[in-house]
């Protein structure tokens, strides 16, 4: 766990805050992944719990808003991949870097606006993904979006990197798209 200042921190929670584009859950930043067009970050780390079931992931994708395409994931829970735990970190990081790939100069500039500060989610339970207010105002958790998002600040800066191929997710395996292994995403500038 780790502790957080807020007015040291770079801190989103709702999507149309200062760094509310930092969320899985912002509007604006579509992907497209095989040629399936996906509205969010979120439904894509979502339909990626449940390669073995297309119709699912399908389901996941049509929804309208991120929460409902959440919300369909977590109806069918049963389904998830069974290695989801331990693999849910690297399909975040590969969600995220589609998102700042086909987005590189919007979504790139709202990473770096935040400086150095670090990126903290702020949440009223999650420790994992998030971090939670303490009685002192403090935030305390493990902050694993935020980390990652602080990584790929990192990488947004890199102008040689604008250009570059998104891997798919060391040591994952079927990684699934509607019934289809899922390519190397190339980055489009946007």
């Amino acid at each position: 766990m780790q502790t957080y200042e807020r007015d040291k921190s770079a801190v989103f929670c709702k999507t149309r805050e200062q760094y509310g584009g930092y969320s899985n859950m912002a509007a604006g930043f579509p992907l497209v992944v095989n040629g399936v067009a996906i509205r969010t970050s979120e439904a894509l780390y979502q339909a990626l719990r449940f390669p073995a079931h297309p119709e699912v992931q399908r389901e996941v994708i049509e929804k309208k808003s991120p929460m409902a395409a959440k919300m369909v994931a977590k109806h069918h829970a049963a389904l998830t991949r069974p290695d989801w735990e331990v693999i849910r970190v690297p399909v975040m990081w590969f969600a995220l870097r589609v998102k700042l790939a086909q987005h590189w100069r919007s979504f790139g500039a709202l990473l770096q606006s935040s400086g150095g500060l670090p990126i903290v989610e702020l949440s009223h339970k999650d420790t994992f993904w998030g971090a939670v207010v303490q009685p002192d105002g403090t935030l305390v958790g493990e902050n694993v979006l935020g980390r990652l998002l602080d990584k790929l600040r990192a990488v947004s800066m890199d102008e040689s990197t604008s250009h570059i191929v998104v891997p798919l997710p060391e040591g994952v395996r079927d990684l699934l798209l509607l019934g289809v292994q899922i390519e190397p995403v190339h980055a489009s500038v946007g």
